[in-house]
């Protein structure tokens, strides 16, 4: 529990981790995996980020103007079911472990906190899930036409 230092989850490729504020170029160059910062970031985070999803609590509201670099990525509000059952899985989870008086805060107030979090994704990466969701409706429509 605590917050990471500079550069956390760099190059990061499929780990999925929580911490409760990083340094500066958090997520730099990430391809993969899953990273939740319930607390602050440092400047230019997810410069290069290509691949995987980012879930931040941007408390200050300073996050999309200050502290993101939003060259490669989009940011938006958690909303969809799935981002939420994923988001609250992985701060159970740090709670678990952890004893974490932020997570626990997170946990007992959810939909306050829901409020304060956003989604960090790569551009190019929800441009291939779109397809790759748009290829498989196409194939599930074909399997019924020819049933």
């Amino acid at each position: 529990r605590g917050q990471a230092g500079e550069r956390f989850a760099v190059r990061n490729s499929g780990a999925r981790a929580v911490v409760e504020g990083v340094g500066d170029h958090g997520c730099e160059y990430m391809t993969g995996g899953r990273v939740v910062v319930l607390g602050p970031t440092g400047r230019n985070f997810a410069a290069g980020m290509s691949g995987g999803i980012a879930y931040v609590m941007d408390g200050t509201h300073e996050f999309r103007t200050l502290r993101c670099n939003g060259e490669m990525v989009e940011i938006f509000p958690v909303e969809s079911a799935e981002d939420c059952e994923e988001l609250r899985a992985m701060v159970e989870r740090h709670y678990r472990y952890t004893n974490s008086d932020v997570a626990s805060w997170v946990l007992e107030n959810w939909d306050e906190a829901l409020d304060h979090f956003v989604k960090v994704l790569p551009t190019e990466y929800r441009l291939a899930l779109e397809r790759l969701e748009r290829e498989r409706v196409a194939k599930d429509v074909a399997a019924q036409v020819a049933a």
